[in-house]
């Protein structure tokens, strides 16, 4: 009990409010993720996000899981305009046309890339050289909404066939999923965040050279 009262009153980010936010961003906003499936989901929710909060998502978040499969994305890029029709009905969800259908193309075209690239995560770590690029935010208003990374894996994006993924999302995408420590300094997550991944590269015997990947790598093998 006071190990979770002690950090329920450690410094974070502004942006959690609601006890989900913030359970959220302490265990999974800014960990760098590189399952397959876990990717399509945040792509995923990040694109429903779109004119709506983030809290929003995160309380449908399991009506979500259960509607698309788990996120499976084999199993969403099946999904037939029947199906879509039943799920424009589902009230966990946002019931948006052009968001769900969205869903079931990116699917395809993340199988796609997965399918030529080896993984999807493969492709889109590439852009940032395969690492984590490292901020040192010191407030909220620090944070753009978009930079050269996003520019690029949206247009990208795009050219492959998926929707929903401005560059906005993809920037917000990347800050979920870790290619972005965008904790503010002063957040305890910051160093945790960077702690941890320097602790899974040596064990994994990663040696650090240089400054972080900035932009993409030409090659991704």
């Amino acid at each position: 009990m006071a190990t979770a009262l002690a950090r329920r009153n450690m410094q974070r980010c502004s942006w959690p409010r609601s006890e989900l936010d913030i359970l959220y961003h302490d265990r999974e906003w800014g960990v760098p993720e590189h399952g397959d499936r876990a990717l399509f989901e945040l792509l995923t929710l990040e694109g429903a996000q779109a004119g709506l909060s983030w809290s929003t998502i995160l309380n449908k978040r399991d009506a979500y899981r259960e509607a698309f499969v788990n996120f499976d994305p084999a199993h969403v890029a099946r999904f037939s305009a029947a199906r879509v029709e039943r799920l424009l009905s589902n009230p966990g969800i946002v019931r948006n046309r052009l968001k769900i259908e969205s869903t079931v193309t990116n699917a395809r075209a993340f199988l796609r890339i997965a399918g030529e690239e080896g993984s999807f995560d493969r492709y889109v770590w590439s852009f940032v050289g395969g690492r984590p690029v490292v901020n040192r935010r010191s407030g909220h208003g620090d944070i753009p909404a978009k930079t050269a990374e996003s520019d690029a894996l949206s247009k990208d994006l795009k050219k492959r066939g998926f929707r929903f993924v401005g560059s906005t999302i993809c920037y917000a995408f990347m800050q979920a999923t870790g290619m972005v420590n965008d904790h503010v300094v002063d957040c305890f997550r910051y160093l945790e965040v960077s702690d941890e991944l320097a602790g899974r590269e040596a064990n994994a015997g990663v040696m650090r050279s240089g400054p972080t990947g900035m932009g993409r790598t030409k090659s991704r093998s």
